[in-house]
């Protein structure tokens, strides 16, 4: 057979391959991989996975919103608690309440001072004690609260300054307390990305051993449809759309599946939430995200590793 000849076949081989590629149906499983890729393990495993992160989310989106309450309720400001308020004051004519806040009023570096009602205090302290805050038998101390001016930092001094007025006053600076809780909130928020990492890696190898258990079940199709003409392109996007498919059950079931878990969590860090509440969007907006992110991961892991097996396979 001359060479002519056999190009010649070889047009008329590609022809017939391309009627019969436009006369299948779309969705025809050319390589038979609903068999070789189970639709249970892999989206199981994918689902736990998923819920795994979902969990991880709540968490960075939590210690973020702790880390932003602490870091406003420092600057709000600083708290002075003055036992037994209503008592006379050293000068023997005001209450212990009224003299502080005479004194305040004279310091320089005080730009405002606050008194907190009873029942903002008994508020305050409802999450701890329930509702008997109010009706405690114990006297509570008043509590001021002072905003410094822009220019003149809390002097050493301040405590023992309004101690003269009515001892046992004390101011609670909370600068120190905040950068050590942020500190905590910022580790909590490394360690989350850490674990999202790991899930995400995981995610990778298992896919990758999936993808290659569904290549050596269909090795000789696969061989054989790929010696006929079939492209790397074209044997990958069947793997990666099944994979992706599976990956896209997976993820959702999981997402799913963590929301009871997410609101229960929620419910019982309501009362610790500031009054507008925890960030419920940037959550949902995570959660939804998952499914997508999942079916991301699947599908590129496919890809490689089908095309990196048929460049071994050659």
């Amino acid at each position: 057979m001359s060479r002519s000849d056999r190009a010649a076949e070889r047009l008329a081989l590609a022809a017939e391959a391309a009627r019969n590629r436009a006369l299948r149906p779309a969705r025809r499983d050319d390589l038979g991989l609903r068999r070789a890729l189970s639709d249970r393990l892999l989206p199981f495993l994918v689902a736990a996975m998923t819920f795994l992160a979902a969990l991880t989310c709540a968490g960075f989106v939590a210690s973020s919103g702790m880390a932003a309450r602490w870091r406003a309720g420092a600057a709000a400001g600083i708290v002075v608690q003055i036992p037994d308020p209503g008592a006379p004051a050293a000068d023997g004519r005001h209450t212990r309440r009224a003299a502080v806040l005479a004194r305040l009023a004279t310091l320089p570096w005080v730009a405002s001072a606050t008194p907190m009602s009873e029942g903002a205090l008994a508020d305050m302290l409802r999450p701890w004690l329930g509702d008997s805050a109010a009706n405690l038998v114990v006297p509570l101390p008043a509590v001021v609260v002072l905003r410094l001016t822009a220019t003149n930092p809390l002097p050493p001094d301040a405590a023992a300054t309004l101690d003269t007025v009515a001892p046992g006053t004390l101011i609670e600076d909370p600068g120190l307390w905040v950068t050590r809780l942020t500190r905590l909130a910022t580790s909590v928020q490394a360690l989350s990305f850490l674990v999202l990492l790991i899930v995400a890696l995981v995610a990778v190898s298992v896919i990758s051993v999936a993808t290659r258990a569904g290549l050596a079940a269909r090795r000789d199709a696969i061989a054989i449809v790929h010696l006929l003409g079939a492209t790397d392109g074209f044997v990958a996007g069947r793997f990666a759309r099944r994979i992706g498919r599976l990956c896209l059950l997976g993820g959702l079931a999981g997402a799913v599946a963590s929301v009871p878990v997410l609101a229960a969590l929620l419910g019982l860090s309501a009362p610790f939430e500031a009054k507008g509440g925890p960030a419920i969007p940037l959550e949902l907006g995570a959660l939804a995200a998952l499914p997508a992110v999942t079916w991301v991961i699947g599908w590129g892991t496919a890809q490689v590793a089908v095309r990196r097996w048929l460049a071994r396979l050659v």
